[in-house]
Formats: C-alpha cells, structure tokens, sequence
C-alpha cells in the first residue's frame, strides 16, 4: 500500500487510537497525544514498505503505548519523536485487540469530540485541538491553514491541553443533561472549521479546501456514531450542499464568481443528492433545528435549475423559520438578501437597515451594495462596495468588490 493510501487510514484510527489511550491511562491528555502521533508516524514509515497488519487499530494501540510507558519513564521522551528512523518493535502484530475494544471505539471518538470541545476552551484552542487531536493533522498543517507561525499554533495547542488537564475532567461522557450543550459546542466547531475552509477569512486563497475536507470527514464520522441525531445530520447536509460549488465558485484565473453566475453543471451532483436526501429525512423524523434549517436553505439553491429559477421566496420563509429559533446578525443579514430577492431591493435594503452587531463587517456593505445596485442606485452602491473591499482581509473577495465598483463607474 502507497503512502498516499495509508494517510486516510491512519487519520480515521487517530482519534479512535487516542480514546483508547486516554480512557486506559492516568498519564494525561497531552502525554497520550504524544505517543499517538508517534505510533501513527511510524506506521506512515512501515506500512507502505511492509504492509498494513491485520488489525491497525492494535498496531497502534501497543505502540502507542509503548511510547507512553517510555515518555513517563523518561524526561527526555518528547525529543525522541524527531529521532524516530526505521523500524520499531512490535511484537506480534497480529495481536486482537482487546475484548470489548471494538465497542468501545465509537464511545471513545464521541468522548473524544467533546474533550477537544471542552466549554473551558476558547473558540479558537477548541478548533485547533479538535484538528490535531482527532483530525490528526499536524501542527505545521494547522498553522499553514489559519496562516499563523507554527510556534503560535503549537503554543495555542498547548495552552489548550493544560486547560483541560488543569480542569481535571475525566476520559468520559458528559452527564446526560450536559450532553446537549456540549454537543452544541461540538457542531459548531465543526461548523466553524468548515466554514474557514470555505471562505477563507484572511489571504490570497478564496477556500482552504483541506479543512473543508477535515469538516465533512469528521462531521460524516460524527453522524456514523449518532446516526439518530437530526442536527448532526443537517450539519453534514449543509457542509456537502455548501460544497458542491467548490469547483464553481473560482474562474481559471482564480478569481471569486458569485453563487448567480456560478456554472451550476460544474456542481457536484453527487453531494448533492447526498445532502438532500440527508436533510430530507431529518425535517421529516423530528423538531427542526438551525441546521436543519441551513441545510434545507442550502437545498433550495442547489436544486434550481438557474439563478433566475431559485425559488426566493422559499428561502425567505426558511429564513424566518431560522431566526425565530436562532437567531443572529448574519441570519438577519441574509434574511435581508431573501427579502430583497423575494419582494423587491427597496424591500431588502429596509431590511437590512434592521440588522445590528455586523457595522464594521464587510458583508453588511456588500449586500447593501448589491441591493443599491439592483434599485438602480449605482453611485450609492459603488461607495458600498468600496467600503466592503476595504473591509475584507480576503484578497479574492476584495478583488472582487473593487471589481464590482469598477464596472458601476464605467456604467454611468
């Protein structure tokens, strides 16, 4: 097996591997990590050359533990991970897990979540140590998607590791009438993540296409493990009706094409159908949610045959169902661009005039600026575009703004 091919296994057992780790140990969260990323590296330097074993969860399992005995018998321990070359032994490696292991994997990947999730946690540290720890990326990886230096990124894990071993919390699920709040917690650094990876808030890339990809492989592992979780579901059909434009929402050279001009044969018809038959079945089995919500929104969209088709008024009354249960400034402000869209830009922009908590945001002036635009107000609406790319710290999406304001100039 290639190297190429071992990666996605090894990043799917990472969390599992780890919950084993943590639930069999006293050692703490940190030192379990540790001997995790250092059992999975010597699995990608082995298994390509010598064959994936019989059963890799324990693979990993013994020699992560292996190394955890190491590093608590030994100060020097956490050096030797840049000192790994070559073989490392195993014993047998044909070796069953242990009984009962396999069913506790499930258990220990959602306990995981939510320990990476902890409401101790920042938002940030919780985004951060839910990508090292269970997406099992790198901290250079991570560093390199929120361009940040690598010693700010390792820093931020760390602090976010002794937070969690100073708060003293226990390798177990929450108590039952916590679950529900920190499984909010949990959607919404997912949410977040994706979100990142979808629109870029900062640099010269419109998308961060490898933590999109984190967002959806862990939110698909999450519904695998609460298949009966209708927010869990919603979530994913929103991440994978959202990201079937990908390849649409870019031209050759890279620059931003808004959703109405997007070539709709270039969306991912497979997404698709997977992200209405999810949301489908979730409005239809229980109370709806605010990702339901999203995601149904985001059906609408996907399904209309053209911009000019979208049923806007559809959407409009999705959107007031939204911000009845959850409501928030960027639900008002969109609700702003249904109305406008639904019953006219005069309409819209009294909308939008509603709006609080988004004054220095860039999208405000950016839908205010289309909706001008729409009433014909051209001047006034190139000022707000202005204003809007000023805003951005995106790169393609002030390219786009200024764009935008250029065309409006030379139309007068």
């Amino acid at each position: 097996m290639s190297a190429t091919a071992v990666e996605p296994l090894l990043r799917d057992l990472a969390p599992r591997v780890l919950g084993v780790l943590v639930r069999r140990h006293a050692a703490g969260f940190d030192l379990c990590e540790d001997a995790v990323q250092e059992a999975l590296l010597a699995a990608a330097r082995q298994w390509p050359s010598e064959g994936v074993p019989v059963h890799p969860q324990a693979w990993l399992v013994t020699v992560a533990s292996r190394r955890l005995v190491d590093d608590v018998r030994s100060e020097h321990a956490r050096h030797r991970r840049e000192e790994v070359a070559g073989a490392v032994a195993l014993g047998d490696e044909r070796a069953q897990p242990v009984a009962g292991e396999r069913t506790r994997e499930h258990d220990d990947t959602l306990t995981l979540l939510l320990l990476c999730c902890h409401p101790a946690l920042s938002p940030a540290s919780q985004i951060a140590l839910t990508l090292r720890a269970v997406g099992g990326l790198t901290t250079a990886q991570i560093a390199s998607a929120f361009l940040v230096p690598e010693a700010t990124m390792a820093q931020r894990i760390s602090r976010a590791k002794a937070t969690i071993r100073a708060d003293g919390t226990a390798f177990r699920p929450p108590p039952s009438e916590e679950l529900p709040e920190r499984m909010a917690v949990v959607l919404h650094v997912l949410y977040l993540i994706f979100n990142e990876g979808y629109t870029a808030s900062s640099g010269a890339d419109l998308q961060r296409t490898e933590l999109a990809d984190e967002a959806i492989r862990l939110t698909r592992l999450l519904h695998r493990l609460l298949p009966g979780d209708d927010e869990v579901a919603g979530l994913l059909a929103l991440m994978l009706l959202t990201d079937a434009r990908r390849a649409a929402r870019t031209d050759p050279g890279g620059e931003l094409v808004p959703l109405a001009e997007q070539d709709r044969s270039a969306w991912d018809a497979a997404a698709i159908a997977e992200g209405v038959d999810l949301v489908s079945a979730a409005l239809r089995s229980g109370p709806l949610g605010p990702y339901q919500l999203q995601a149904a929104i985001a059906a609408v969209h996907a399904e209309a045959p053209s911009a000019e088709e979208t049923d806007w008024r559809e959407i409009l009354a999705l959107y007031g169902l939204l911000e009845r249960i959850a409501p928030s400034p960027t639900v008002a402000l969109n609700r702003a661009v249904a109305v406008g869209m639904a019953q006219g830009p005069r309409a819209g922009l009294e909308a939008l005039s509603a709006v609080t908590g988004l004054d220095e945001h860039h999208r405000l002036e950016a839908v205010r600026a289309h909706l001008l635009e729409m009433a014909g107000e051209m001047e006034e609406a190139r000022a707000a575009y202005r204003l809007a790319a000023r805003r951005t710290t995106s790169l393609p999406e002030r390219r786009y703004l200024e764009g935008r304001a250029g065309r409006l100039r030379g139309s007068n």
